[in-house]
């Protein structure tokens, strides 16, 4: 069933610009940016897509297809977890990347450490959160629920950008080893938080999803 969910997701209702903000991994190269908007692009790519699926009533034909509101969620609820996934998953490399050929620090903010990562998926459960629940409980308010979910996670990305310059907080951008092992309790915090964050996620949205008139 998942698998023919995806199936339908990727070949009919995705958008192509998804994929492109989905590979904004190489931004980690750039000297003096802020790291963190590499998460937030990925979170206008998932907008772009639910706009791209009210445009094309996908919610409305999804429903006339042979499955539960529950499974219509799904597919919309692994799409945004596999985009973001990949999103930190193809910014890695270029993470290593930056550590080998930039030896000057990141004068903006954050450096690509294992603290990015961690506040990177506390941004993601923020806003997913927000955005799907809110999406869900109409079905095509896209753009008022991506905006009510993106001001708390560009806030919390200024946040992040702004604490490493804070003396007290400069372990959080430091990319020595023994530093980034100093940083292992924020990834983990981070990653408890996504997981129960997008399962809440799920059950709110097809709750209220449940409850929607089509």
């Amino acid at each position: 069933m998942i698998s023919n969910l995806l199936y339908k997701e990727f070949r009919l209702a995705l958008h192509p610009n998804l994929i492109v903000f989905t590979l904004m991994g190489p931004l980690i190269l750039i000297p003096g940016y802020p790291y963190t908007m590499v998460f937030l692009f990925s979170l206008i790519g998932n907008f772009i897509n639910l706009m791209y699926t009210r445009e094309n009533n996908d919610i409305y034909y999804s429903a006339l297809l042979p499955l539960k509101r529950s499974e219509v969620v799904l597919g919309k609820w692994l799409v945004l977890l596999i985009s973001q996934l990949l999103t930190i998953v193809i910014s890695i490399p270029f993470a290593f990347l930056r550590l080998r050929l930039l030896s000057m620090p990141n004068p903006v903010g954050i450096e690509a450490n294992v603290a990015l990562y961690g506040f990177g998926l506390i941004i993601f459960s923020c806003f997913n959160f927000i955005f799907l629940t809110s999406y869900f409980q109409t079905g095509y308010k896209v753009g008022t629920s991506f905006l009510k979910a993106l001001a708390p996670a560009t806030f919390l990305a200024i946040i992040v950008e702004v604490l490493v310059h804070f003396p007290q907080l400069a372990w959080l951008d430091s990319v020595a080893f023994d530093g980034q092992i100093k940083q292992l309790p924020i990834l983990a915090t981070g990653l408890l938080i996504y997981l129960v964050a997008m399962w809440r996620t799920y059950k709110v949205s097809v709750r209220r999803f449940s409850q929607v008139n089509l």
